[in-house]
């Protein structure tokens, strides 16, 4: 449920696109994050920082391409949004000595110190990789083709690099302790 409620706007952005173009869309994915967040704090439920940045990169350029009449800037959107998460994942591991990925998974299994940089690091990667496939896609093909890769070829990517990691991970995985 998670994984839908994460996709909400970008569903609803593809829909609002194929009925009634760019802009409609746009606004649509707006409307769509501020409800995730007033969803979640109606429920009492944490609103985690992606979900704060994704709420601000979304106003700040579907913002302006709904201002300027200029699709660039949507096109732009998930590049900036990819492209800050490997940011923030850099950041917090080389100034802070913080992995974030283990923050948000050590609940969920225990995996060797040195497992933990490489998911780490390889999601860092992964989110630069993806801002590049947008930005090519975004410049380089229709915006109609463009919509399509940010639903379907966007999340196909995520699921299939979720499923390697899984794989190369689940030999490594501790039952025991978390291995500092």
């Amino acid at each position: 449920m998670k994984f839908l409620f994460d996709l909400f706007p970008v569903i609803l952005f593809f829909i609002a696109f194929k009925l009634k173009g760019i802009y409609v869309a746009t606004a649509a994915a707006i409307v769509a994050t501020f409800m995730q967040i007033g969803w979640l704090w109606l429920r009492k439920r944490r609103i985690d920082g992606m979900l704060w940045a994704s709420l601000a990169i979304i106003v700040v350029f579907g913002g302006a391409t709904l201002l300027l009449q200029n699709e660039t800037f949507i096109k732009w959107k998930p590049t900036v949004l990819y492209w800050t998460f490997a940011v923030v994942l850099v950041l917090a591991e080389r100034l802070f000595s913080k992995n974030l990925i283990r923050a948000m998974l050590v609940g969920q299994f225990q995996l060797p110190a040195p497992l933990w940089a490489k998911l780490n690091w390889s999601w860092a990667a992964f989110f630069v990789f993806m801002g590049i496939a947008n930005l090519y896609v975004a410049f380089n093909f229709s915006t109609d083709l463009w919509v399509n890769f940010k639903l379907f070829g966007g999340t196909g990517l995520m699921l299939l690099f979720v499923l390697a990691q899984a794989l190369l991970l689940a030999r490594h995985i501790d039952e025991g302790g978390d291995k500092q």
